[in-house]
């Protein structure tokens, strides 16, 4: 039962002699890996559409990184982002999505990810934030984030921020080559945080994304070489690793009517970077910067 439902994850193209990635996943399904389907694999025509998709994601966020200071409600990103990216013909694909009111997530300090922009939340000197936005261009979409520091903050908060950037850098370079797994990027990330003191997120990850907002794989932060998806030319994913200053246990905030914040369950500091991937023969291309 356990083999049949294996090889039920890639199948041949009826008609079609097996091409070398063909038979290459077949060989890891007969050896009990989880592949993926062939529908996550994306077609030249909707690489391309992500890839400008992650153009005018990188566009946005440096808007923000332009005009981004001391003094600013959250609110005024929410604006920056939303206007920015309506004039450039996108739409803010966070905006209305599962009744999340605004068109990106803010978060600061403690709050782990899908901050809520609002005016009463004003950026002060040694604020960490991260800005997090998903674009739609032309039916496809592209989703990145970025921490900011206002101003000078402690040695502690920036190293966080710094660690928090290497750990996605270091997820990206185990997908230097294809064929690689789930898994291995968030044992690399998970060790690299630990080493520095510091924890990842587990209720929490990266995802598929390109043809709509979250798509398979999961991609975990944490975990074990060689287990998860094995990840082949043609996916589109984000890696976007959660490292929280004390513990890696977090919690939904009951204050929020719209059920979406996320804090640290010991409200120290968290930072979180991401990238969306494309997956080639040669290794991932960073479609958003």
């Amino acid at each position: 039962m356990a083999k049949n439902k294996i090889i039920e994850n890639w199948t041949l193209l009826p008609g079609a002699e097996p091409t070398e990635m063909d038979i290459r996943i077949m060989e890891y399904q007969n050896r009990g890996k989880l592949c993926p389907r062939r529908e996550l694999i994306k077609t030249p025509e909707q690489i391309e559409g992500i890839r400008r998709a992650g153009m005018l994601n990188t566009a946005v966020l440096d808007e923000v990184a332009d005009r981004i200071r001391e003094g600013m409600s959250t609110e005024d990103i929410n604006r920056i982002v939303h206007d920015f990216t309506v004039k450039h013909g996108g739409v803010p694909a966070p905006l209305n999505y599962e009744g999340f009111p605004k068109s990106c997530c803010t978060s600061i300090n403690e709050v782990v990810c899908h901050g809520i922009p609002s005016e009463d939340v004003i950026l002060e000197e040694g604020d960490i934030i991260n800005v997090d936005c998903t674009t739609i261009l032309d039916g496809y979409y592209a989703d990145a984030s970025r921490m900011f520091v206002i101003g000078k903050t402690s040695e502690r908060r920036q190293r966080l921020v710094d660690v928090a950037w290497e750990c996605l850098k270091i997820g990206e370079r185990v997908c230097s080559e294809p064929y690689v797994f789930v898994g291995d990027i968030g044992n690399a990330i998970q060790k690299h945080a630990h080493a520095n003191g510091f924890s990842v997120v587990r209720d929490l990850c990266g995802h598929g994304v390109g043809c709509q907002f979250h798509e398979d794989p999961d991609i975990e932060h944490y975990g074990h070489k060689g287990t998860g998806m094995l990840l082949v030319p043609g996916m589109t994913f984000t890696i976007e690793p959660m490292i929280n200053t004390g513990s890696w246990r977090v919690f939904l905030d009951e204050g929020d009517p719209y059920g979406w914040e996320i804090i640290t369950e010991d409200e120290l500091p968290s930072a979180q970077w991401e990238h969306t991937y494309l997956m080639t023969e040669h290794g991932v291309e960073i479609l958003t910067h």
